[in-house]
């Protein structure tokens, strides 16, 4: 299979000026991916676009936003994307990954799961999350820690993208009552779909929201467990809100930050009462629970 030409837009921005770009390259329409930030805490930003841009449109959006954030005009790439089959090229990058009890594997991999595993089906597609970056990994580690001990009733996976937390919140928890929300609207959709290809479907509640706004989320609340594998800086910035309505006793698992950034986002989280529990650590990232006295 192959699609139309598609061609990708490339730039690296600091973390904190991520939002004033995103908002400069809205009048070109497309799709923009945004990675993690780096060890310079600079975020890839890459717009898909059906069609090809001039250098000049381009470069005069982003020395507007530039000179709106006073910084310094980034350099782009423009470039016309190879005509691949990319669903095979994505699948065949993606082997089946265990994460403790949780074996992730996509629609490829005909092999039957390991005895005693969690199989989620989760194949690459629109939604970040795919359980293979260490963010994701830590947290699935996180939850198979916490059910030993830990049963929650109301579970929220903040910022869920493919919805794989809130899927595996629910095989840990049968008895909890899970809601996933997500800025992107695609996203949503595309954890329902998850839910339903692994027969989750009457678990799982998505909505779209930036953070808390919606007022769903608010009406479901307090939650005993929440789960954010966001980015440090929304981390700190909803610390307040995520300490509103997570319940007493309660539990929250953050992740999406490097080791680097432990420290101001745990100290962004105690200020509002939140206290360690234990931290888990894969190559430069990590994932905090906390825990509401």
């Amino acid at each position: 299979m192959t699609v139309d030409p598609i061609y990708v837009v490339t730039l690296r921005v600091p973390a904190a000026l991520v939002d004033n770009y995103e908002a400069a390259l809205e009048s070109l329409g497309g799709a923009l991916a945004m990675g993690l930030p780096d060890d310079q805490d600079r975020v890839r930003l890459q717009l898909y676009l059906g069609a090809q841009p001039s250098d000049l449109e381009i470069s005069t959006l982003l020395a507007l936003a530039a000179k709106s954030a006073g910084s310094d005009e980034p350099a782009f790439t423009c470039d016309l994307m190879p005509e691949l089959d990319w669903v095979a090229e994505s699948q065949a990058a993606l082997p089946p990954l265990q994460a403790g009890r949780f074996y992730i594997y996509g629609s490829h991999v005909m092999d039957p799961p390991p005895a005693a595993s969690i199989p989620l089906r989760i194949d690459a597609n629109v939604a970040f999350g795919t359980g293979r970056h260490e963010t994701t990994r830590g947290c699935l580690l996180a939850m198979g820690d916490l059910a030993k001990h830990f049963a929650p009733s109301k579970v929220l996976d903040l910022g869920c993208g493919s919805g794989i937390l809130a899927l595996a919140a629910a095989c840990l928890w049968p008895g909890a009552r899970i809601i996933g929300s997500d800025l992107d609207a695609p996203s949503v959709r595309q954890a329902l779909v998850n839910a339903r290809i692994n027969r989750l479907a009457y678990r799982l509640e998505a909505v779209e929201s930036i953070g808390y706004a919606a007022a769903r989320l608010r009406q479901r609340g307090p939650y005993s467990l929440i789960l954010a594998n966001i980015l440090a800086k929304p981390l700190c910035d909803i610390a307040t809100q995520t300490a509103q309505h997570l319940a007493p006793g309660g539990r929250a698992v953050l992740s999406g930050l490097l080791i680097r950034q432990e420290r101001e986002v745990l100290a962004r989280h105690r200020a509002v009462g939140l206290v360690l529990a234990r931290r888990y650590r894969l190559g430069d990232w990590s994932a905090l629970v906390l825990r509401k006295p």
